[in-house]
């Protein structure tokens, strides 16, 4: 049996003995005959086909859970690039029905307050004091419970709710800088890192927005760093780039996040607005072993090197250990973080830290 389910979706039902033997061979008959071409007014048309597959006995599951299944399938056909069929898998299943309820649910979560920020120490290797901390959202989601950026940001960056959500991390980082600036005066300014994500970038009140949050708040603009991730300023033109320059001109560090991951031209660094390298923390992996790996060495060495050279400075992610810790500080390294300082955690864990440097 064959039904039309709307637009260009179409389902196929098929029973008996031995169809779990026949379903692939159909599936593929199925596909070959889309792909035959048709002549429609002296032109030469091709149509693609993308199927999902849901197998078992019949009764098992009710109509609607098959088709559900069905769909769900065939959009990962789809997305693996069309033109083929795909199996129902139970878990692909399970993960993309949470993707599509985190999906429908991220914009009232906002409204609701369920994000929280902690907030991971940045630490200066030449002494060991707190020079600032970085900002990472979280969603205390009432089914699923605490979620990291990994689970929602990408959703948020599909359906543009990253913009507002990025605004509200932003005004409550800053906000809690200000807070600690004000507590800890006599410990020199302290920094907080703030995410910038791609369709962040593109916004065209950028500038205007994080001006008006700095202007609120009272913090001054050198004391908020920027991070912005490698792959997202690959092949930036000079529109991309105008609103980081403006920003870095006034005073707010921008940071280059994830260095040495992307496939981007070292020459680049001389035309990107950045003060500070984030060294992905790929590269310090060799360093928890003793004797550290004498490559992993040699390449952030040289990446220091090159940095300080442009009047950069270069800061080191993951750091677990006291002997990554101490062979950074040999290599000159400005600042790391890491479980070995302090996991991401609540604000008044930096500020019982920054107490601790003043004792």
């Amino acid at each position: 049996m064959v039904a039309r389910l709307g637009g260009d979706e179409f389902v196929a039902l098929t029973t008996g003995p031995d169809t779990a033997e026949e379903v692939h061979e159909l599936a593929g008959r199925i596909l070959n005959a889309l792909a035959t071409p048709i002549r429609l007014d002296g032109r030469e048309l091709s149509v693609r086909g993308s199927i999902g597959i849901v197998e078992g006995p019949s009764g098992e599951r009710s109509a609607a859970e098959v088709l559900r299944s069905a769909d769900i399938t065939m959009y990962r056909a789809k997305a693996a690039g069309g033109n083929r069929f795909q199996l129902a898998d139970a878990e692909a299943d399970a993960r993309a029905i949470t993707r599509h309820g985190l999906t429908t649910a991220l914009p009232a979560a906002l409204d609701r307050g369920e994000f929280f920020i902690e907030y991971q120490p940045l630490v200066h290797l030449g002494d060991g004091t707190v020079h600032g901390a970085e900002a990472l959202v979280r969603w205390c989601h009432p089914q699923h419970g605490v979620l990291g950026p990994d689970r929602f940001i990408p959703l948020a960056e599909h359906t543009g709710l990253i913009v507002p959500l990025g605004r509200w991390v932003l005004e409550e980082s800053v906000r809690q800088a200000n807070f600690w600036q004000e507590r800890h005066s006599d410990g020199g300014p302290l920094r907080i890192n703030v995410n910038l994500s791609p369709t962040q970038l593109h916004h065209p009140r950028l500038v205007a927005e994080t001006v008006d949050v700095l202007e609120r708040s009272g913090l001054e603009p050198g004391a908020l760093c920027l991070e912005v991730t490698e792959s997202a300023l690959i092949g930036a033109d000079d529109d991309l780039l105008k609103p980081l320059r403006q920003l870095a001109e006034m005073g707010v560090d921008i940071a280059l996040d994830d260095f040495g991951t992307g496939y981007s031209n070292l020459a680049n660094l001389r035309r990107l607005p950045v003060s500070v390298l984030k060294l992905d923390r790929s590269f310090t992996r060799g360093m928890q072993q003793h004797p550290a790996d004498p490559v992993d060495l040699k390449i952030v060495e040289g990446i220091v090197s090159l940095a300080h050279s442009l009047e950069l400075a270069v800061t080191v992610e993951g750091v677990e250990t006291g002997a990554q810790a101490e062979q950074l500080r040999r290599i000159g390294c400005d600042t790391a973080q890491g479980w070995y300082y302090a996991r991401p955690g609540a604000p008044d864990r930096i500020h019982s830290l920054l107490l601790a440097d003043a004792v």
